[in-house]
């Protein structure tokens, strides 16, 4: 898939996508957004207390497209905190560590039950995300039972490392471009998609990103 800088951000959003971050504490859910949004990595960031928020603006099939992606706590004392956030996400990222299996169980016994309850977009696209790939013998879930976890579950699969910038990118790129083949996911927004490339909309002199704690 191309992936192409550009200089400058102009005219009005095409698309506006909110993303949804899940998974048990510690699987490194910021440190994924921290890396897509900023390009940086920080092996000390604190737990998400409620729910961090962030920007980022994308070229997709020649489209303007602002992501809004919502990192959720994943203690079971902020989950009531969250219970609004899921409406209106059109894409899911459910993330586990993969020197833990108890975090992929949990996507399925905790995380997916809760999209069930909350969620409110029905064909919402779903991608079950194995993150710190990089750990090595620390591994203990396989690529092949995270892919098939996820081909249960009718969800995207992508391995990753936020910490050694793995994949990261392309796993938001490619949940992108299944919303937008989606109809009922863009409906509301403008049409005439057509096939291109995608690009991350970078530019230097623009203040690309906004992050706040809620």
């Amino acid at each position: 898939m191309a992936v192409e800088l550009q200089s400058s951000v102009e005219g009005a959003t095409d698309y506006t996508f909110k993303i949804l971050l899940l998974g048990d504490s510690g699987v490194g859910k910021t440190c994924l957004l921290t890396r897509f949004a900023h390009d940086s990595f920080d092996d000390k960031v604190a737990s998400t207390i409620g729910v961090d928020f962030a920007v980022k603006r994308l070229f997709v099939y020649d489209k303007r497209i602002k992501l809004t992606v919502w990192d959720t706590a994943g203690q079971e004392k902020f989950r009531t905190l969250t219970s609004t956030f899921y409406r209106g996400a059109k894409g899911i990222i459910l993330v586990y560590d993969v020197s833990r299996p108890d975090t992929l169980r949990h996507l399925e016994e905790q995380w997916m039950r809760e999209l069930e309850l909350y969620g409110t977009e029905t064909d919402a696209v779903r991608m079950v995300v194995a993150n710190k790939v990089d750990v090595g013998d620390a591994r203990r879930v396989s690529w092949q039972e995270g892919s098939d976890f996820a081909r249960k579950h009718g969800c995207l699969f992508v391995e990753t490392s936020a910490k050694a910038n793995v994949a990261v990118a392309t796993a938001f790129e490619e949940l992108v471009l299944k919303i937008l083949e989606t109809p009922s996911l863009t409906e509301d927004a403008a049409c005439g998609v057509r096939p291109g490339t995608v690009r991350l909309d970078m530019p230097s002199s623009y203040n690309m990103y906004d992050y706040c704690y809620c």
